[in-house]
């Protein structure tokens, strides 16, 4: 027990050291250069930007240069920055105009201190929705712009209606997975009739089989026929011969045979 307990002294120790020297505190000329680059984000940056937005266009500068949009900003808003990343700040300006109903108004700001950048959240409110422009300024005495970003505050309604956008989308896509599978299996029992319906049945050919068993019938049934003719010619040529008294049928021959018409 003595142990456990030194030990969770030993890591509250640790702990506590380590949120110390996470909470740094700032030297006075540190918490100048925040607040100056708070004023000029919220004096000069952001009203500079959303003005050009607001009569230019982030189009205006297609056609110009990184170092001409450098020098055209520099004159005419004592601004110091990079031609490409202004050109960026007013492209993410103009399109969250967009979203939050025109240029809005500046609120107030925060700023913190990150290596050699300080970076300012200003909030702005806007006639449709409130947005946060984040601009990051060099950590020296000339504070040059290095990027700008606005972006909409997403509100409780908002994230309600992502939340069933996306659950409308899941089980719609699951709902139509259903259904085509259940498709598919509904065909199984269709596809083999097409296929049958499909298939040429084989013409019948006569069978030369029959030919010959119906010709062997007919020759079984002549010969059927001449042997019944034969036993009766012998019965009436015997009769014939005990009528006149002989004893053989050699003295006459039965040619013929018919049938006597009943009167």
């Amino acid at each position: 027990m003595k142990k456990f307990l030194i030990l969770t002294c030993m890591i509250a120790s640790v702990l506590g050291m380590t949120a110390c020297s996470g909470n740094k505190e700032l030297t006075e000329y540190e918490q100048q250069k925040m607040m100056k680059a708070r004023i000029l984000a919220e004096s000069n940056y952001v009203p500079a930007i959303q003005e050009i937005v607001a009569n230019y266009g982030a189009a205006y500068f297609d056609d110009f240069t990184a170092d001409e949009i450098s020098y055209l900003i520099g004159q005419t808003y004592q601004i110091e920055t990079n031609g490409y990343a202004f050109k960026g700040a007013l492209e993410s300006f103009e399109k969250a105009n967009e979203e939050i109903g025109g240029p809005g108004q500046v609120i107030d700001s925060t700023a913190v201190i990150d290596d050699d950048q300080i970076i300012v959240t200003v909030n702005i409110q806007g006639t449709k929705a409130p947005a946060t422009a984040e601009i990051v300024v060099s950590n020296d005495m000339f504070y040059a712009l290095e990027s700008a970003s606005l972006n909409k505050v997403s509100t409780m309604s908002d994230s309600m209606g992502k939340a069933a956008m996306n659950t409308l989308l899941g089980m719609g896509s699951v709902f139509i997975v259903l259904i085509l599978i259940s498709l598919i299996i509904s065909c199984f029992n269709i596809i083999p009739k097409i296929q049958k319906a499909f298939e040429k049945k084989p013409e019948e050919q006569p069978s030369s089989t029959t030919g010959i068993e119906k010709a062997v019938a007919q020759i079984a049934q002549q010969e059927e026929s001449t042997e019944d003719d034969l036993e009766l010619i012998a019965v009436i040529a015997a009769a014939i011969a005990a009528s006149e008294g002989a004893t053989s049928t050699d003295g006459f021959v039965v040619r013929s045979i018919k049938r006597r018409k009943a009167f």
